[in-house]
C-alpha cells in the first residue's frame, strides 16, 4: 500500500495542495484534495518541501524548468496530452488544436480540453499554457483568472 503525505502551500495564487508518495509526486491541486487522494495525510517530506520550493521559485519568475519526479495516472490519451504539455516552452502558448495535431489526433482537440481540465499537476505540467485557437483564454481547473496570472508571469521573466 502507498503511504501518501499532503503539504498546504499559500501561495499568490490562492492555497495548492502537493500531495506525494515517497518517491514521486502525484498531485498539485487548487483549493482542496481531490477525493482520489483522500487518504493521504499532512506531513513533511523532502520531496513536498522541494515541491513546495519549486513551485514558489516559479512564482517569483527565478525558475522555468521544474525537476521533481512526477507519477502522472490516466488513460493513454491523457498520457500523450500531459506529455506533450510539458514539450511546451516556458513563456509560450499552443492551442487545443496544435496539441490535438502534435499527438496524431488532428479533430481531438475538445478530448485535449478534456485532458487538461483532469491534469493532476497543475502548474508543473502546465496546462495553462494551452489556449484557444483564437488566443482566447478558455478552460482552466483552476479558473481562467489563475490562467491569466501564470500566463503574465511567464511572459514577465521569459527573456530573463
Amino acid at each position: 500500500m502507498v503511504s501518501l503525505s499532503y503539504h498546504i502551500l499559500q501561495t499568490t495564487l490562492g492555497k495548492l495542495f502537493l500531495i506525494a508518495d515517497d518517491e514521486v509526486l502525484r498531485a498539485v491541486c487548487f483549493g482542496a484534495i481531490s477525493p482520489k487522494f483522500a487518504k493521504a495525510v499532512a506531513r513533511e517530506t523532502t520531496l513536498l518541501e522541494q515541491a513546495a520550493l519549486q513551485i514558489e521559485e516559479y512564482l517569483q519568475g527565478k525558475r522555468k524548468k521544474f525537476s521533481l519526479p512526477i507519477a502522472l495516472q490516466g488513460t493513454d490519451f491523457q498520457q500523450k496530452v500531459w506529455q506533450e504539455l510539458l514539450n511546451i516552452p516556458y513563456g509560450e502558448t499552443r492551442s487545443y488544436k496544435q496539441i490535438a495535431e502534435k499527438i496524431g489526433c488532428p479533430k481531438g482537440y475538445r478530448a485535449v480540453g478534456m485532458a487538461n481540465n483532469k491534469n493532476p499537476i497543475t502548474i508543473i505540467v502546465p496546462c495553462h499554457r494551452v489556449i484557444g485557437q483564437n488566443k482566447k483564454l478558455v478552460g482552466y481547473a483552476g479558473g481562467i483568472d489563475i490562467k491569466e496570472k501564470l500566463l503574465k508571469l511567464e511572459e514577465k521573466y521569459a527573456k530573463s
